[in-house]
């Protein structure tokens, strides 16, 4: 069950209006770094959740924050549409706004969604739910989501720096700080649960005797003009413990030719395929 206020989380105000930025913060509604994903994410990975009660009902909440990002950045969009024209006639009496959108600003706003937001991306895309990541593995889980919020927060300071509108900065200050915290809660789900010592590798049930570990902790160094990289990856104990890191340069194949053989009978494959004597 969900309970909705008719409040927004966090004021959201547009000093000067901007159809062009509208668009742009469609792509934190709709994109691959933006609301829509972690809101989904966060929700099929609670409704999948089994062991900790605590971390299901914290990927709920966080989801249901989510949806009201979402609704914030919807409200944004429709603020910087504010006085967008309707008609051609109104468009080429006023030039700034007619410039904004020969110059780049989502002619759908007004095509499709009477000058609100949408679904999509900033090129207009839907999003199609391909980057939603529940595995029902908490460690696997916690790290993309760690993931999904880097990248929100990266696209919330490109947007930041973009406008220089007082409002939207005062409202996107705001996002950057969530995906602050959220960053470290998911990380902070993985050092509860022992770190990445005792949650790596992932998943950490696997027992040994179905791993082959002498291939487990070398650096393969594939280039063939120069040595391997010395870092953390390539020397030192590694980061579960269970092992030291090497490196392995210009290793040998060990595998066999990935030759296929002859084609099959009726396969549609030329009759030079299927008997090489032919």
């Amino acid at each position: 069950m969900f309970h909705h206020s008719g409040k927004l989380q966090y004021p959201v105000k547009v000093d000067t209006p901007n159809p062009e930025f509208a668009m742009l913060l469609q792509q934190a509604i709709g994109g691959i770094e933006g609301e829509i994903r972690v809101a989904m994410q966060y929700f099929f990975q609670a409704m999948g959740a089994r062991g900790d009660d605590r971390i299901r009902d914290m990927l709920m909440s966080t989801a249901t924050e989510e949806l009201s990002h979402i609704e914030m950045l919807g409200h944004a969009v429709a603020l910087n549409l504010e006085g967008a024209p309707v008609s051609y006639q109104e468009a080429t009496a006023k030039d700034p706004v007619m410039n904004a959108i020969l110059g780049g600003a989502n002619p759908r706003h007004l095509l499709s969604s009477g000058l609100s937001a949408m679904p999509v991306n900033s090129n207009g895309v839907p999003f199609d739910m391909s980057h939603v990541y529940a595995t029902g593995n908490i460690a696997a889980d916690m790290l993309a989501n760690a993931t999904a919020e880097a990248g929100g927060r990266v696209l919330a300071s490109r947007l930041y720096n973009w406008t220089d509108d007082h409002g939207m900065k005062d409202f996107l200050s705001f996002l950057i700080a969530r995906d602050t915290y959220h960053q470290q809660q998911w990380l902070a789900v993985i050092e509860e649960l022992g770190g990445f010592e005792k949650q790596l590798p992932i998943p950490n049930a696997t027992p040994e005797d179905n791993e082959a570990m002498q291939h487990s902790y070398y650096y393969l160094n594939t280039l063939l003009d120069k040595e391997a990289p010395k870092g953390r990856w390539s020397e030192g104990i590694s980061l579960d413990g269970r092992s030291q890191y090497s490196v392995r340069n210009q290793p040998a194949p060990e595998g066999q030719e990935p030759s296929l053989g002859s084609a099959k009978e009726k396969s549609g494959a030329q009759k030079e395929q299927i008997d090489p004597n032919k």
